[in-house]
This record gives C-alpha cells, sequence and structure tokens, in this order.
C-alpha cells in the first residue's frame, strides 16, 4: 500500500479530528464514552497543530490516520525529558488498519526525532488496552520503561515507552 505521511492541511483537521475521536471511542480507550472530556481534546486537531506538527497517513486522496509529533520542549509533551522528542494521539481509521498506516506514522516520528540535534529517545504514552499499537512499538524498538508510567487522571494509568535513538 502506498501510504504518504505528511503534515495535516488546515481543511483536514476536522476530519482527522474525527477519525481520532472515533478510533478512541470504538476501541473503547475512553471510560465516560460520548461523554469524557478527553474527547474535546482528541478532536482538536488545530489545538495540537500551533503547538506541535500533526502528521496524516494519507493513501489516494483518503486520510487514514494521524499522530502528533512533540518536538523536546513542546507544551504537548507529557513526559519527555530536554533531550527527547515524544509523540501523541496515533490514531488509525478502520480502514487504514493493517494497512501499515500506524506503522508509517510512528516511523515519521522517529525520522523527526532523529533528524534534531542532540535528542537522545522517542518516548510516548499508552494505554493497557491499546495492544495493536504495543505491537507496532515493539517492532520498531520500543521498549517499556515502567518507572515513567504516569497517571493523568485517577484510576488511569498511562503506560510508558522508550526508544533509544
Amino acid at each position: 500500500m502506498d501510504i504518504t505521511i505528511r503534515p495535516v492541511q488546515p481543511a483536514e483537521y476536522a476530519e482527522l479530528g474525527e477519525i481520532t475521536a472515533q478510533a478512541y471511542l470504538a476501541d473503547g480507550h475512553l471510560d465516560f464514552n460520548e461523554d469524557d472530556g478527553y474527547l474535546n481534546v482528541l478532536r482538536d486537531v488545530a489545538g495540537r497543530a500551533a503547538l506541535a506538527e500533526v502528521l496524516v497517513a494519507e493513501r489516494d486522496g483518503l486520510i487514514l490516520g494521524g499522530v502528533t509529533f512533540a518536538a523536546p520542549g513542546s507544551p504537548l509533551a507529557d513526559i519527555a525529558g530536554p533531550d527527547e522528542a515524544e509523540f501523541r494521539m496515533l490514531a488509525v481509521a478502520r480502514e487504514g488498519r493493517g494497512r501499515g498506516a500506524g506503522e508509517a506514522l510512528v516511523r515519521a516520528c522517529i525520522e523527526r526525532a532523529r533528524a534534531i540535534e542532540g535528542v537522545s529517545g522517542m518516548v510516548l504514552s499508552t494505554q493497557h488496552s491499546m495492544t495493536g499499537a504495543h505491537r507496532i512499538y515493539a517492532r520498531l524498538g520500543f521498549v517499556r520503561v515502567p518507572e515513567r508510567d504516569w497517571a493523568p487522571i485517577p484510576g488511569l494509568t498511562l503506560l510508558a515507552y522508550r526508544l533509544n535513538l
């Protein structure tokens, strides 16, 4: 499958926001379903794009998914240290799953991190239930760093992964 990874365009913000929200909803990653406050964050691609680089995976004009790449110092980085980049909100639409879109997005983040002088690693946070994504991370060399696990809200512990660059 020929997948192009590129920066999201403003005209695509709403579409990517809905793909991201629906991926989290359909896979059961939101405790309060449609009433979960995090849905607003997932749909706010414009807000993310103002603070970080938002990428999309596209094939034949169809957006399959997206990810937010936070360079060192980005206000969107949750767990990254000063010498680390981070990616967040990796999401792939149903029609893009199993076709390499998620892995292509993660690879693009790794390439961007490697291109930044002084960056020694790439980190991410993920939920226990995101097992499909965990397989991508393991395949690309990310390892669990449980000492960096954290809870953004009570009752939700996120697992930390890191890739040495």
